[in-house]
Formats: structure tokens, C-alpha cells, sequence
């Protein structure tokens, strides 16, 4: 696999010698619904991952040309665009399932706040005050933020790959695939 940069466009080439090469040889869907093989959607990804953002992918597959007959009679182009559609929907409803979560961790995180600011502002009414009601209210404070700090590891920073990742897909899903003998 290799990868070029031209004018507005970058290309990624593939080498194979038979379209299975591509393919999950466990999957029983139909061709054109086949999962890529793990290998070759981390190679296509990872090229892409490197490219320009603002250029637009083709890829080139360079196979035999008993193996490129087969490729365009099965549809190769269009199963490979599939594919990174399909998995660009599948992150996007990772990221949705991930602020589900979210909302989750903040409907725990919250009341143990509150209940814990609280109860550091009632601590010293209830064992007076000194150096113990001190650490116990300090320490109160600090686990009502330990709390949420799932909920706001989530909203800010979590979902940001899984964006990234689901924008990857889509530009290798827009790619040019072109199939080349030789």
C-alpha cells in the first residue's frame, strides 16, 4: 500500500492478488455487504488518517486481470464505499450511545454533589467545628466532584474520536475506487 498527494486529490494504492484479500472470509453476508478484513480496513484507514483533510481520496486497486473482471462483475468499488459508510453510521450511533451514558453518569453525578456540598456545609452543625469536621467536609467536597468526573470526562473529551473517526469513514466512503490490472 502506498499513498500520493496530487492537486486536490491523494491517492491511496492497494496491491492485492485476489479480492477475498479484502474481504472477512468469515462473513456470510452478500459480497457487496461483506465486512472489510481487519487488516485491510486498518491499512485503508490508517493511509486516509495521514491524507490532507481538505483533498478528496482515490483509491486504486492494483490486481491481476483475471481478479479485476471479478471485481467489477461483483461490485468491488461500491462494497468497499459501503463499508465505510456502514461503519461511519456505526461510530456515529457509538457517539450517541456514549452521551446516553453520559447523561447517565450525570444523573448520579449530580445528586452525589449536591448531597455532598451539602452535607459539608451541615457537617460543622452537626460535630462542630475543628480540624476532623475540616477534613471530613474537605473530603466531601472532593468526592462529590470525583463523582462527575465521568460525566464530564465524557461531554468533553471522549466524543471527540469517536467524530474524528466516523469523519474518516465518511471521506474513504466519497472515494474514487478505481480498479487497475497489473
Amino acid at each position: 500500500m502506498a499513498a500520493d498527494h496530487t492537486a486536490g486529490e491523494s491517492v491511496i494504492e492497494v496491491r492485492i492478488t485476489r479480492i477475498e484479500q479484502l474481504f472477512n472470509s468469515f462473513d456470510p453476508s452478500p459480497f457487496d455487504e461483506r465486512d472489510l478484513d481487519a487488516d485491510a480496513e486498518a491499512h485503508i484507514a490508517g493511509w486516509a488518517r495521514e491524507l490532507p483533510r481538505e483533498s478528496a481520496i482515490r483509491i486504486i486497486l492494483h490486481i491481476p486481470p483475471d481478479e479485476a473482471r471479478r471485481a467489477e462483475e461483483r461490485g468491488l468499488a461500491t462494497a468497499l464505499t459501503n463499508y465505510f459508510r456502514v461503519r461511519a453510521d456505526w461510530t456515529d450511533r457509538d457517539r450517541r450511545e456514549l452521551f446516553r451514558l453520559g447523561w447517565r453518569y450525570l444523573s448520579v453525578g449530580m445528586p452525589v454533589l449536591l448531597f455532598c456540598l451539602l452535607g459539608s456545609q451541615m457537617l460543622p452543625r452537626w460535630i462542630g467545628e475543628g480540624p476532623v469536621a475540616d477534613f471530613i467536609g474537605q473530603s466531601l467536597i472532593i468526592l462529590g466532584w470525583v463523582a462527575n468526573w465521568k460525566p464530564l470526562e465524557t461531554f468533553l473529551y471522549d466524543w471527540w474520536p469517536l467524530q474524528r473517526r466516523a469523519q474518516l469513514y465518511r471521506r474513504i466512503a466519497d472515494a474514487t475506487v478505481e480498479i487497475r490490472t497489473g
